[in-house]
């Protein structure tokens, strides 16, 4: 009798295999498993390529077993988990299908296990990371020994020797629910967050319709974001924000020195990262925390100290007054916060933006070019990097040269720095003291890589 995903997921003797190990969230759903004795392996064609040696080490480290993905590790196997990510040509799948092993989408293994505990899902086209980490930070900082299943690293799991977007604590469990394949639909958590709706995988009007099945499966008040584009989820949710639509308010918010700061239920809260949009993430992780008893006095002091998440917004050094800030943004709103954030220092912006894929670089090609060239100073340089190619069957009929082009007609002073790898001596030789040098994109593990690299040719 094949066995069901709910007997695979509870019983630690049972081995399950992850197909794309190497990715955010299917190495978070590994870890997870592992941190609980779970028998669990992997493959990854970026392991056979010799790539992410640290991501490799790291897994191995934890007990998880990888293979080459030719198929060899399902052999054993009591269950697959793919993604939407995952080609149906890669052999490992073949393998299960001939065996008869089953295979399941990572969303419905992250479904048990939000099914299994106390839990909180963040979603929404912008933030989850952070505010996913947030509610974690808030909730260890008051005791509770929270879980966290993320498709970024937390600072704080990563500073304590951990890969970083994974725990599996004992109490609340934090996980991204992503709605780019609409699985999100999958989870019932107790508490339900949705704190944005962007432009950024499908089509707006198709997300909300996602959004509001997830809120319907939430088991307690939904809380939602103050943005109008989430207006239609707002009937009987705690809305977060700092507008007049919200009911959990923040007010008084001011740039700091480091970071931002603003007051919301009597308590001003002191955050160590830039941007408003960082505040209103503040707010959300705050109402979350607060169905599960956290005052907003305690959160605040969690959050004074807020470790972050790796690449959002994350300050990978400066040398002779020449910031480097990495950053995960890579649609037009995201790009835009982090552009309005970095500007609060005096000096110019020197940004690479490396867009992720050939069919969402499509998508998103008119909104980027007409969010954010009107942000950019006249001084402020661009440089497009070739569109990251994760390899498929992708159509491969546009490149950062168009976008290039429609930079410079809207008025931005834009260029394509082709190789990647150039960017480093054009921002050594461009930078100035004062100036901040943003790299961001998302999906290739080797832009954390290339925002180091210029910082070692700045020195």
């Amino acid at each position: 009798m094949t066995p069901s995903l709910a007997a695979c997921a509870s019983d630690a003797e049972r081995r399950i295999h992850f197909v794309g190990v190497a990715g955010a969230g299917m190495s978070a759903l590994a870890q997870y498993r592992a941190f609980g004795a779970g028998r669990t392996s992997g493959s990854d064609r970026a392991f056979d390529r010799g790539q992410q040696s640290e991501e490799h080490q790291s897994l191995e480290s934890m007990g998880i077993q990888l293979f080459p993905q030719d198929g060899r590790g399902v052999d054993g196997a009591a269950a697959l988990i793919t993604s939407t990510a995952v080609e149906a040509a890669i052999p490992d799948l073949a393998r299960a299908q001939a065996l008869g092993i089953p295979v399941f989408h990572r969303a419905a293994l992250l479904g048990e296990f939000v099914r299994t505990r106390p839990s909180c899902a963040v979603a929404g086209t912008s933030g989850k990371s952070t505010v996913s980490a947030m509610v974690f930070e808030i909730l260890r900082h008051a005791g509770q020994n929270p879980g966290l299943i993320s498709g970024g690293d937390s600072v704080l799991l990563r500073d304590e020797g951990w890969r970083g977007n994974a725990w599996r604590g004992s109490g609340p469990l934090v996980v991204e629910a992503d709605e780019s394949d609409g699985s999100l639909v999958q989870h019932s958590p107790e508490v339900g967050v949705v704190l944005n709706l962007h432009r950024d995988h499908i089509e707006p009007a198709a997300v909300l319709e996602l959004f509001r099945a997830f809120l319907e499966r939430t088991g307690a008040t939904p809380i939602v974001g103050d943005e109008p584009e989430c207006a239609p989820l707002r009937d009987g949710a705690v809305v977060c924000g700092f507008s007049e639509a919200a009911n959990y308010r923040g007010t008084d918010f001011a740039m700091t020195q480091q970071g931002c700061s603003f007051s919301v239920r009597g308590t001003t809260v002191h955050l160590p990262l830039p941007g408003m949009h960082n505040a209103q993430n503040a707010l959300a992780a705050m109402a979350a925390a607060e169905h599960f008893g956290v005052s907003a006095a305690l959160a605040a002091e969690a959050l004074a100290h807020f470790r972050g998440v790796a690449r959002r917004f994350e300050i990978v050094g400066t040398h002779n007054g020449v910031r480097v800030v990495d950053d995960y943004a890579h649609n037009p709103r995201k790009i835009a916060a982090v552009v309005r954030a970095a500007q609060t220092a005096t000096g110019r912006l020197l940004v690479l933006f490396q867009p992720h894929g050939f069919g969402p670089t499509r998508f998103m090609r008119a909104e980027l070019s007409a969010l954010v060239p009107p942000l950019l100073r006249s001084d402020d340089l661009w440089c497009f990097a070739p569109i990251y190619d994760a390899g498929g069957s992708a159509q491969r009929d546009i490149g950062s040269e168009d976008l290039a082009r429609d930079f410079q007609v809207a008025g931005a002073q834009a260029t394509v720095c082709n190789p990647r790898s150039s960017f480093a001596a054009f921002a050594k030789a461009a930078a100035r003291p004062g100036d901040t040098v943003l790299v961001l994109g998302a999906r290739d593990p080797g832009l954390a890589d290339c925002a180091r690299s210029v910082l070692s040719f700045l020195r």
